[in-house]
């Protein structure tokens, strides 16, 4: 099914707005055409997407507009699964995005992150009921004790201030949730591991995040009991994806994700799908048993080719605060960098990520008992 398109009428009063919708969703889908069409029975679109503050206002850049909506959803429904950051306590946003989408989809979130770290959000994942189904499995991943992400604390101690370690979970925790698309069976966890600082201990706690979470999966896959095993006796499959903050290809952070057996996908690993000066957060990670396994092609969308363009800066001016609401080195000093600013707000700061899955083994299947005659 397409896009619930009908909603426009009432959701963007202003005709001028709701024509440049149109046009601009004309252009969205005629360029997203060749990668909606690789969606077919056979295969599973899979893709993780930060998608920045949705949709709180706490950062004073205004909330999302009502074309907007539109635009995310026309990205979105390129795919069959999605895992979305920074999601936030109010799921009205979230709701009036899958209404666009249509009633083939539906989502599974967690609930809100406590405390500084985490930033009060929720992650999400969207699905196409169609292409996906939900095998009735989900939670958020808490370390044993043995475990534990150790980072710098600092406490008083005798009218001291001391610097000390703690040990503790993840910042926001991760999101396990068993699916299956086809014949493939997989348990999908999204993440938004902490960023903290470039350099020093809390550099160090977001690659202790990365690897931790990627030793907690090897040791459960490995260590596999009869009861978690499916009828051909093969464990879990496991995929983890979201924004890992990861520096560069050869970082440390980097590194950590690929530890304990876990591999990026060749057709999206290192730089080959990202274009100049775009970052290497966002990443999906496979430890995956099942020999049939095949990642077809991925890629990236580049998300301000057909909406809010440099040159619409006029077109949205009296929509955007009158001066950048952030102090600091990043505050936007010219219109046109508040612009470049404000749009992340609308769509994001990151770009969707995604690998396309062979999830059709019936060949095999029945090749498999042709030869036993």
């Amino acid at each position: 099914m397409s896009n619930m398109y009908a909603g426009l009428r009432r959701d963007i009063e202003d005709e001028d707005a709701r024509k440049r919708c149109a046009e601009r969703l004309l252009a969205l889908r005629q360029r997203l055409a060749p990668l909606k069409g690789r969606r077919n029975d056979s295969n599973l679109m899979l893709a993780t997407w930060n998608i920045r503050d949705f949709d709180s206002n706490k950062f004073g850049f205004g909330p999302r507009l009502a074309e907007t909506f539109y635009y995310l959803a026309e990205v979105i429904s390129c795919f069959d699964l999605v895992a979305l950051q920074e999601v936030n306590r109010d799921l009205g946003p979230l709701e009036k995005l899958v209404r666009i989408l249509g009633r083939e989809w539906d989502y599974i979130v967690t609930d809100t992150t406590e405390g500084t770290g985490g930033n009060g959000e929720r992650m999400a994942f969207l699905y196409n009921r169609e292409k996906v189904w939900f095998r009735k499995i989900a939670g958020e991943i808490v370390l044993p004790d043995g475990q534990l992400v150790v980072s710098p604390k600092t406490v008083k101690v005798d009218g001291e201030t001391v610097d000390t370690e703690a040990k503790q979970q993840f910042a926001r925790s991760p999101f396990l949730v068993a699916f299956q698309s086809g014949w493939f069976r997989f348990s999908l966890c999204t993440v938004h591991i902490y960023y903290g600082k470039e350099s020093g201990a809390q550099l160090q706690r977001r690659i202790d995040e990365i690897q931790s979470l990627a030793k907690f999966f090897a040791q459960r896959q490995d260590q596999a009991s009869k009861q978690e095993k499916d009828s051909r006796g093969a464990v879990e499959n496991y995929v983890l994806l979201g924004d890992f903050n990861v520096v560069s290809p050869k970082h440390e952070t980097m590194a950590a994700l690929k530890s304990h057996g876990f591999a990026v996908p060749a057709a999206i690993d290192g730089d080959k799908v990202r274009k100049k000066g775009m970052h290497f957060y966002d990443q999906i990670a496979v430890r995956v048993k099942d020999e049939r396994f095949q990642v077809r092609s991925g890629g990236i969308v580049d998300i301000f080719e057909d909406v809010f363009r440099d040159e619409d800066l006029p077109v949205y001016q009296a929509h955007m605060p009158a001066k950048d609401p952030e102090n600091g080195a990043t505050v936007a000093k010219t219109p046109e960098k508040l612009y470049q600013k404000w749009r992340t707000w609308q769509m994001s700061d990151h770009s969707p990520l995604w690998i396309e899955v062979q999830t059709d083994f019936a060949d095999t299947y029945l090749q498999a008992l042709a030869d036993k005659g």
